[in-house]
């Protein structure tokens, strides 16, 4: 039986970052229903292991306990290349307050960054989420993914500049030609 404070303690070191949490289980599982039951999976694992945590940043460890539960029911079900496509009717932008012709061209944006994101690999599409829409620091990141900073660094780096071709890609109405990838690494 567990005692009322390892509850309470969890709750306040865990359950305040569930929204990152499934945020993170979204962009690398690229459906809605598999990324919620990675995190389902991921918050009973970190429950069952609190005892262990040894303080510090509740956010990073949660995350690294996500990422990993994403990649063992990814493993377990497919392969990550053969990935169910990602669900975008989850994001598309309230237009009630534009003009048809300004909703037109914020969904066409959103679409196509979405869409640049989804093409990334994903360990880059990994580090470019924690990074830039979870604002996680690239200490955060390495713990969270197990690589080196620098490693982390370049990572993003290659990211955004693979994330850039895509959008330049589309924007000028073609998708990024095979020679210009640069082969994704193992996560």
């Amino acid at each position: 039986m567990l005692e009322h404070g390892h509850t309470t303690n969890f709750e306040q070191a865990v359950l305040p970052h569930l929204d990152a949490a499934y945020n993170l289980a979204r962009w690398l599982m690229r459906n809605e229903q598999d990324a919620q039951d990675a995190v389902q999976e991921a918050y009973l694992r970190a429950f069952r292991f609190f005892p262990g945590f040894r303080g510090g940043d509740g956010r990073s460890w949660l995350m690294k306990i996500v990422r990993n539960t994403c990649y063992t029911i990814l493993r377990a079900n497919r392969t990550m290349q053969d990935a169910t496509e990602f669900d975008e009717t989850v994001l598309i932008p309230d237009s009630q307050a534009l003009n048809p012709e300004q909703a037109a061209l914020q969904n066409d944006s959103d679409s196509s960054v979405r869409q640049a994101v989804e093409s990334l690999p994903t360990g880059f599409r990994e580090v470019l989420i924690l990074r830039e829409i979870e604002g996680m620091s690239y200490k955060e990141i390495a713990e969270i993914t197990g690589m080196p900073a620098g490693t982390v660094m370049s990572s993003l780096s290659r990211a955004r500049g693979r994330l850039r071709r895509a959008l330049a890609g589309s924007m000028n109405g073609n998708s990024m030609s095979s020679s210009h990838r640069t082969p994704a690494f193992s996560a």
